[in-house]
């Protein structure tokens, strides 16, 4: 592979820190590099010197010659006086870019809902990060250098920009250089990990999944990293083995190797336990919507909404912006209440939400973080049954990331990220039995996301959370549904089955509904869309609904029918070769059985939203 770019003894410090120290590295054709780290260890410090937008207090970068490098920072750069169609694609003839399959791609994924011709000073910070990187993308990079692309876009235009990176790669002898917190993002674009920390960065092979074992060899064989790291490293690896079968089939992640790693590992949640415990804290009633709706005016944001929510439930919620969730929240919480229907509460129910304003910490920002956490309890129950402990308030900051020296620093003067763990942490001390968590992500690098999965992993009670970060996601929930055009809807398949929900064209009211203005990119999607389907009316309406309801509870059943039947797998003799071919038959057969009622699923679905 030919030479792109090189750093060599970068050097880099402010005045109370050293941040890298003697950094060498490369960039060739074809890499596709993530960068990780803690917050303020420099990782966006180190991406902007790559990209000759910073200089390095010693050392250099050097290009090969001609080499152009586009870069996507966090900071917004653009003016508010022009249109989305002079910000994306400039001065250039409407020919000219609408011939080019890249720039129709790029437009369609990420700026097809906006309108065109209107003013960025019009739209709001999440769409002018996607005019920003639709800006960059259109532009012809040698290698391209993305800061937090994930910020603001939700699951839906994630899975798209990792589809368009990757098959952009395919065909490019260029290379991707990417800083992000979204750890599904990094897994599935990138082949190679660096993480930064301690003055140095350190290369690893592979994408996230492959990254996280390989520091958990490294961990183990050095033995001097602290052991609660590594241990939470090893839990993490576990999941990624034993979770997504999409990210444990890929060949880069060494199965055996992982096998070898987790095998005293327990189960990252005690599933049966927890909820037991948390029917002790909740009763058998939760909160029940019972033909739920909501409207505003004239607008019907929710209609029909049945959702019985249990003890100990871990439940998803995903749709688009302004889709409805946070009103389906708000019906849970007690904070929205319903046009029509009713919402039924159970008497012992206490509901906190982590919100993303962070209002809970207004009244202590002037105060050190000792005092706010140590004024809630004196001890705070961590974990169940007998391997339950009783942490110090103290213990818990610790745990959350914080350093001795930061306890007696004022709140107001925390970084975002250490805010958004003090809130949480203030909610969690407070004893809920039911935590609504809304974008819990934000602000947080991988090394302390994986930290509160393991606190959350722990917690005995109702948990709904609203996240377009997958992975966090996927981690912490057990089921997830979707509102789409103002129904809420049982995802058996999880985010792949809604993503394919939405590429059917499910769900497309609620855009609609936000008001979503006509592009040249959108307007030829439009113009290409599948007939509608048959509305279905009356009896067989009734009848749709009714099998669609039998079809959630078969999906469910078969689901875990093959989940038990591979676990029987691992362990029938190894010498029966006959048995075994019997039983990855009937396994075989039971996946195409519950592929077409999904694929029937589908369909009902699709008419029952004509």
């Amino acid at each position: 592979m030919a030479h792109l770019l090189g750093a060599e003894a970068l050097h880099l410090e402010y005045p109370t820190k050293v941040v890298f120290d003697r950094v060498s590295l490369g960039v060739d054709e074809g890499d596709r590099i993530g960068i990780v780290g803690r917050n303020g260890d420099g990782k966006s410090s180190l991406l902007a010197m790559l990209a000759g937008r910073r200089e390095p207090d010693a050392g250099r970068v050097t290009f090969r010659g001609g080499v152009t490098v586009g870069m996507l920072d966090q900071a917004d750069v653009l003016a508010d006086d022009l249109t989305v169609a002079e910000a994306v694609v400039g001065d250039r003839p409407e020919h000219e870019w609408a011939g080019d399959p890249q720039v129709r791609d790029v437009i369609a994924g990420l700026v097809g809902d906006l309108d065109w011709h209107g003013a960025l000073e019009a739209l709001s910070g999440g769409q002018r990060r996607r005019v920003a990187l639709a800006r960059l993308l259109v532009g012809d990079w040698d290698v391209l250098a993305l800061d937090e692309p994930t910020n603001h876009l939700d699951v839906e235009a994630i899975a798209w920009l990792a589809a368009h990176l990757k098959r952009r790669w395919a065909a490019s002898s260029g290379a991707l250089l990417v800083v992000t917190h979204d750890r599904w993002f990094l897994d599935e674009v990138c082949t190679a990990t660096w993480e930064v920390h301690d003055r140095i960065v350190e290369p690893f092979e592979g994408g996230y999944a492959a990254y996280i074992l390989q520091r958990v060899e490294r961990d183990r064989q050095a033995a001097v990293i602290e052991q609660r790291r590594q241990n939470l490293a090893r839990k993490e690896l576990a999941w990624l083995r034993r979770g997504a079968p999409a990210r444990t089939a890929k060949p880069k992640f060494r199965i055996d190797a992982a096998n070898v790693l987790i095998a005293d590992e327990p189960e990252i949640r005690d599933k049966v336990q927890l909820q037991s415990l948390a029917v002790s804290r909740l009763g058998k009633d939760v909160v029940d919507l019972l033909d739920a709706g909501v409207a505003y005016d004239d607008k019907q944001v929710l209609r029909g909404v049945e959702w019985r929510i249990a003890p100990g439930e871990r439940t998803g919620i995903l749709g688009v912006n302004g889709a409805g969730k946070s009103t389906l929240l708000g019906l849970v919480a007690g904070t929205v209440t319903p046009t029509s229907g009713r919402v039924k509460r159970g008497k012992t129910v206490k509901v906190a939400t982590l919100t993303q304003r962070m209002d809970e910490l207004d009244p202590h920002l002037h105060e050190p973080v000792r005092v706010v956490v140590g004024r809630l309890r004196t001890t705070y129950e961590f974990g169940t049954g007998s391997k339950a402990t009783e942490l110090t308030p103290g213990q818990l900051l610790e745990r959350m990331g914080f350093s001795s020296a930061q306890l007696s620093t004022p709140v107001k003067d925390l970084s975002g990220g250490q805010q958004r763990r003090l809130q949480l942490l203030l909610i969690l001390l407070d004893q809920p039995n039911v935590l609504i968590l809304d974008e819990p992500t934000n602000d947080l690098d991988t090394d302390m996301l994986a930290a509160i999965e393991d606190l959350l992993d722990a917690w005995a009670g109702t948990l709904l959370v609203v996240s377009h970060d997958r992975y966090f996601m996927e981690r912490v929930t057990d089921n997830q549904y979707a509102v789409l055009d103002g129904h809420l809807r049982h995802l058996p398949g999880g985010i792949d089955e809604y993503l394919r929900l939405r590429a059917a064209g499910v769900g497309r009211a609620d855009a609609a509904a936000r008001g979503a203005a006509s592009s040249p990119a959108s307007d030829a999607a439009a113009s290409a869309a599948a007939p509608a389907t048959p509305a279905l009316v009356g009896a067989d309406r009734r009848a749709a609904e009714k099998e669609l309801t039998a079809l959630d509870r078969r999906l469910e059943k078969l689901t875990r029918r093959i989940d038990a039947d591979r676990v029987a797998l691992a362990d029938h003799d190894q010498a029966d070769y006959q048995g075994l071919g019997e039983r990855m038959r009937e396994i075989g057969e039971l996946e195409a059985e519950r592929d077409a009622l999904e694929l029937r699923w589908l369909e009902l679905g699709e008419q029952l939203e004509a």
